[in-house]
C-alpha cells in the first residue's frame, strides 16, 4: 500500500509544480478576479473618458433640443454638439477624428423626422442604434401630436400585453426561478465540462508520457499496474481539488467585496445572488461522478499508447463523448422537460450534465437523480474493472498504437501475465 501513496503524491506533487499548470492556474485567477471586479475596472476608465461625440447638424431648426434631452436619458457618454458648419466640413471633422460621428437631422413631408449618420467605419452598431432609438421616441411623440393622442393614450398603446404563465405542477419552479436557475446551470455545465476534459486528458498524457520514458517498465516491477492507475486518477482528482478550491475562494472572496457593486447586474442575471444549497451538492456529486468515469476511461486509453503524439487520436472518441453531451445540455436549457433529454440523462457518458442539468431545472422526484447517481456508480466499477485488465496489458504495449483493436491485445497480455 505504501508504493501506492508514492505513486499518489508523486503524481499530485509533479503536476501542480510543473510551469503549464502555475500559468493556466494563474491566467485563470486573475479572469476570475477580472470579472468579480468588472464593475471597478469599468469606473476606473469611464472616470477618464470623455464619451462619445457626435456632430449634429438640424436642418429642421427645432430637432436638436429635444432630441439631446432624449439621448441623455438613454446614455449619458453620448454627447451630441450642434455643428454650425457645412456637411463636407462636418465629414471633414470626423475624418479627423474630432468627432465619432456626424449625423444630420431634418423632416419629411409630415413633419416626421428623418436622419442621416455618417461615420469612418460603420462596424460599431452601438452608437447609431442608440442614436436611432432616441430619434424613434421622438418620431413617435411628433406622430402622437398630429393625431391628436395623449400621453396616456401614447403609453397604453405601446403597453405590453399582459401574459401570465403558471405552472399547475406542485412545486414546479416559477418563471422567475427558472430564469434564475438557467443561468446558473449555464456557468456551471461550462465548468463540469472543461474540468472533466481537462482533467482527463491529463491522466492520458501522463500515463503516455511515463510509457514513452520507459519510466513504466520500471515502475510494473515494484507497483502493480492496477495501483498504478488509481494512484493516477486520484492524485490527479486531488490536483483539480486544488485548483477548483483556489477558483472558488478567490471568486467567493471578490464577489463578497462587490457584492453591492453586482447586484442588478451580471452576478444576480446568472442566478448567484441566491444559490440553492441542493443545488450546489447536485453540481459537486455530478462533477465528482463525472470525472471518476472519464478518468477512468482515459487512463486505460492512455496505456494503450507509446508516443504522446497518438494520445489525443486515442481519446477523440471521448471527448466526443463529452462534446455531445454538453451540446445536448445547452439544446435542453430551454426544453429540459423534452423525452429525448429525459431519456439521455440516464445514459452514463451524457448523465453529469443532463441529469444535473434536470435537476436545476426542474422540481424532480428525489429517484431521479439518485438513479442517475446509481448509473454512474455502477457504470464507474464496470468501467475501472475492465480498464484495470486493459491498463494492465497495456502498459506492456510498445510501439504505433491507433486502433481500439488494442484494447484486445492488452487483454490477451493480462490473462497471459
Amino acid at each position: 500500500m505504501n508504493n501506492f501513496w508514492i505513486i499518489f503524491w508523486h503524481t499530485y506533487f509533479s503536476k501542480i509544480k510543473t510551469k503549464s499548470f502555475i500559468i493556466t492556474s494563474l491566467i485563470t485567477l486573475v479572469l476570475i478576479v477580472g470579472l468579480t471586479n468588472m464593475s471597478k475596472i469599468i469606473d476606473v476608465f469611464s472616470d477618464d473618458e470623455q464619451g462619445e461625440k457626435v456632430a449634429v447638424i438640424d436642418q429642421s431648426g427645432e430637432l436638436f433640443a429635444p432630441f439631446k434631452e432624449q439621448i441623455k436619458t438613454i446614455n449619458k457618454d453620448v454627447h451630441l454638439q450642434l455643428f454650425e458648419g457645412s456637411e463636407a466640413e462636418g465629414e471633414k471633422a470626423v475624418k479627423n477624428d474630432e468627432y465619432k460621428g456626424l449625423l444630420i437631422l431634418s423632416q419629411d413631408n409630415e413633419n416626421l423626422p428623418v436622419a442621416s449618420y455618417k461615420a469612418k467605419s460603420i462596424a460599431d452598431s452601438t452608437l447609431p442604434a442608440t442614436l436611432q432609438q432616441g430619434l424613434q421616441q421622438i418620431k413617435t411623440q411628433a406622430a402622437a401630436e398630429q393625431i391628436n393622442l395623449s400621453q396616456e393614450q401614447l403609453g397604453k398603446l405601446y403597453e405590453p400585453v399582459a401574459f401570465n404563465k403558471t405552472a399547475l405542477e406542485e412545486n414546479a419552479k416559477t418563471e422567475e426561478e427558472l430564469n434564475q436557475a438557467r443561468g446558473l446551470v449555464y456557468v456551471l455545465l461550462f465548468v463540469i465540462y472543461f474540468a472533466v476534459v481537462m482533467y482527463a486528458n491529463m491522466i492520458a498524457m501522463e500515463v503516455a508520457t511515463e510509457k514513452s520514458s520507459r519510466v513504466m517498465e520500471i515502475l510494473i516491477s515494484s507497483v502493480s499496474p492496477i495501483k498504478q492507475m488509481f494512484a493516477k486518477i486520484l492524485g490527479i482528482a486531488l490536483l483539480s481539488l486544488t485548483q477548483m478550491a483556489a477558483f472558488l475562494l478567490i471568486g467567493y472572496y471578490f464577489v463578497k467585496q462587490n457584492l453591492e457593486s453586482m447586484e442588478g447586474g451580471f452576478f444576480e442575471f446568472f442566478g448567484f445572488g441566491d444559490i440553492p444549497v441542493q443545488t450546489i451538492i447536485y453540481a459537486v456529486v455530478f462533477f465528482i461522478l463525472g470525472y471518476f468515469l472519464y478518468a477512468t476511461l482515459a487512463a486505460f486509453l492512455g496505456s494503450l499508447v507509446s508516443r504522446i503524439e497518438d494520445v489525443q487520436q486515442m481519446i477523440t472518441p471521448m471527448t466526443i463523448m463529452i462534446v455531445a453531451g454538453f451540446m445536448i445540455a445547452m439544446v435542453g436549457l430551454n426544453q429540459p422537460e423534452t423525452t429525448f433529454i429525459t431519456i439521455t440523462s440516464y445514459i452514463p457518458f451524457f448523465t453529469p450534465m443532463l441529469m444535473f442539468m434536470r435537476v436545476g431545472m426542474l422540481t424532480l422526484p428525489a429517484w431521479e437523480p439518485l438513479l442517475g447517481i446509481a448509473i454512474l456508480l455502477v457504470t464507474i466499477v464496470v468501467l475501472a474493472i475492465f480498464g484495470a485488465r486493459v491498463y494492465k496489458g497495456g502498459v506492456l504495449m510498445y510501439g504505433k498504437s491507433n486502433s481500439f483493436k488494442d484494447i484486445k491485445k492488452a487483454l490477451q497480455l493480462t490473462k497471459n501475465k
